[in-house]
């Protein structure tokens, strides 16, 4: 195992249980003969890496659980955790034929979590990937270890091609390692996959790396040296910092970002959280998870606070069933706005008023009592370090500007994919983001 790939004992998301946890191969088999192998196939469609969804689940009805597994990763080389972050009622299951019928849809996610697992247990990776072509003597650099990036390296060693992977965090693995609801991923089988993406040869993983423009320090390394020393760049910067709400009493003990809280409930040993009461601000599928992971974590209430109504949420409404189902609650059309401490600067309690149209309404706040708040209203970009590449551009939100197509950026040595271009999709986003810059760089390096 890796060194850097293996997580401290005593973080509290070892305290979570699996919420959708692994088929047996009997209820694999029973639940894969539902599949009607639809010619049309829906699914595939509305899987971004386009996974023979029919074919796979065929083959574990007809207990070929290894060659399931190869269907899948032949399409998506990190299709071992898309099997359980994927936001399949939105993707594949939400298109299955079923559910126009009434009926339960297959249970794509939880049929491709098995063929995965129950493979990689017995096999390594790249026994089930077409095999290694000689080494070109090409190599490529990856900012950032997230989803995209990984998944590049992974493509780009198959094809001989050699990598570096940058990241600036002393635990790699981005958004799969440390910033999943520990319900459906724990950080630990996150890095077991990254694991298995690094055994497959060719690839270097530095963490504690930042990439910087300009002259380089102690743990820096600067982006004219990547383009210098490089054949190709793959830019996978990911998201910034959580944002602030911007009223007063807001810096300070007990009030949280809420992507930060979730990579400590996920990587932090010894992390206590005290109090009963918690108030998530915002209505995304960020809010949607760090509320349901407090309430599961023993908060007796947990309200997620939403200066809009229900209708208005941007996160998935199968998540937010399922935060209440573990017993969160939601207060539409309230905004915060102020933060209340005590004279030793102790969290006590918010301001809570009414709104409209997401605003607040004068005269309308009274006070709460609240033990914690988790701030989730988005994230800043981090994509400044990618202005030092001659050539790239950022649109007006700060996202890496690519070619759709190809996922090139301006600078024709440098490609980019993942959530600085999308803004925050999903690991199977980012997966197929990288596939077509891999295409377009094995082109541009003189591979097929």
């Amino acid at each position: 195992m890796h060194p850097l790939t293996v997580l401290p004992s005593g973080r509290l998301e070892q305290q979570f249980d699996d919420k959708k946890p692994r088929y047996t191969a009997a209820e694999a088999i029973t639940e894969a003969n539902r599949c009607i192998y639809c010619v049309d196939a829906p699914c595939i469609k509305a899987c971004p890496t386009t996974i023979d969804i029919p074919t796979f689940i065929h083959k574990i009805s007809t207990e070929n659980v290894k060659g399931a597994a190869r269907t899948i990763l032949a399409e998506n080389i990190l299709g071992a955790s898309c099997a359980r972050v994927c936001p399949v009622e939105e993707l594949c299951a939400g298109a299955c034929v079923y559910n126009a019928w009434g009926r339960e849809p297959i249970a794509i996610g939880r049929l491709q979590r098995f063929a995965t697992e129950a493979t990689l247990e017995k096999a390594p990776l790249s026994s089930l990937l077409p095999a290694k072509k000689p080494a070109t003597g090409k190599k490529v650099a990856l900012v950032g270890s997230g989803p995209a990036s990984i998944a590049a390296a992974g493509l780009l060693a198959l094809e001989g091609v050699q990598s570096v992977i940058f990241e600036k965090r002393a635990i790699p693995g981005g958004l799969n390692t440390l910033g999943i609801a520990p319900y459906k991923q724990s950080g630990q089988a996150a890095l077991d996959e990254l694991h298995q993406v690094l055994a497959l040869g060719g690839i270097e993983l530095r963490t504690g790396v930042e990439v910087v423009a300009g002259a380089a320090g102690a743990g820096q390394v600067s982006s004219d040296t990547l383009l210098k020393d490089f054949d190709g760049v793959f830019l996978g910067l990911g998201l910034g910092p959580d944002s602030k709400l911007g009223v007063p009493g807001e810096q300070g003990a007990g009030v949280y970002g809420a992507v930060d809280l979730i990579e400590r409930i996920k990587a932090e040993p010894g992390l206590k959280l005290a109090g009963s009461r918690a108030f998530v601000i915002g209505g995304g599928n960020t809010a949607l998870d760090i509320a349901h992971e407090l309430r599961l974590l023993g908060f007796q209430d947990v309200a997620l606070v939403y200066r809009r109504e229900e209708k208005d949420m941007s996160g998935y409404a199968h998540e937010l069933a399922h935060a209440r189902e573990d017993g969160a609650r939601l207060l539409e059309n309230r905004v915060v706005t102020e933060v209340l401490r005590d004279a030793k600067g102790a969290l006590t309690g918010v301001k809570l008023a009414r709104a409209k149209d997401g605003k607040a309404l004068a005269g309308t706040e009274e006070t709460v009592a609240v033990d914690l708040i988790a701030v989730a209203i988005g994230q800043s970009v981090a994509t400044g370090v990618a202005k030092a590449f001659a050539g790239v551009q950022l649109d007006a939100k700060g996202r890496v500007v690519v070619d759709p197509k190809t996922h090139r950026t301006g600078n024709p040595k440098v490609w980019s994919g993942g959530d600085c271009v999308n803004g925050g999709k999903e690991v199977v986003n980012g997966v197929q983001e990288a596939k077509l810059a891999v295409k377009d760089m094995l082109s541009a390096l003189g591979g097929k």
